[in-house]
């Protein structure tokens, strides 16, 4: 063995602790703001394998795409909502409990059949070269414009769902006011912010 075979088996099992460690934590945290945040390492942590797959653009895509737009998407729709209630005992609840294992044992039983049976042999044939430049010239030539219609979508849908958030603090009579107060959003109260 290599001294680069031993640092890309060591790197592999360290990404997979994480990943699973981080999948389980998503899973198993009550709260929903932490499960997010450990949803981007899931994602920052598979990014890191398909560095390990020479496979550098779906790594980068993984990052930007995921970590930077799903997951970021995500944490807007957990303060969208923003209401806090206790959990109440579901009736029959271990219906769906023992569902869910069946169905997880399931895909557990088909994964290890499938990584059973399959030949994993070591390739000898040397990687491709990066086909990040590529794209790169793609998408700053040819779809320059959708690429930026995109951002400025993004941006937007951002930006609004930051004023619905803030729409409960709107006051009731906005007659009554004048117009430059109408035009801006007041300040949450002291009492909430807290929260």
């Amino acid at each position: 063995m290599q001294i680069a075979e031993g640092v890309q088996l060591v790197t592999f099992a360290i990404l997979s602790i994480l990943l699973v460690g981080a999948a389980l934590g998503v899973v198993l945290f009550a709260n929903i703001v932490y499960s997010a945040f450990l949803l981007g390492g899931v994602f920052i942590s598979m990014a890191g394998i398909y560095i390990l797959l020479n496979a550098d653009f779906v790594s980068a895509a993984q990052i930007l795409v995921y970590v930077g737009a799903v997951n970021v998407l995500i944490l807007f729709a957990i303060m969208l909502v923003n209401k806090r209630e206790d959990f109440k005992p579901l009736k029959n609840g271990w219906i769906r409990q023992g569902s869910t294992a069946v169905v997880c044992g399931g895909l557990f039983a088909l994964l290890s059949a499938v990584s059973i049976v399959t030949p994993w042999s070591i390739s000898t044939v040397s990687p491709l070269a990066s086909s990040v430049v590529p794209i790169a010239k793609h998408f700053f030539t040819d779809f320059l414009l959708p690429f930026e219609l995109a951002s400025i979508l993004l941006l937007m849908s951002m930006v609004g769902a930051i004023i619905l958030a803030r729409r409960d603090f709107l006051p009731d009579n906005l007659g009554a006011t004048s117009t430059q107060d109408s035009l801006t959003l007041p300040e949450r109260p002291r009492e909430l912010a807290g929260k």
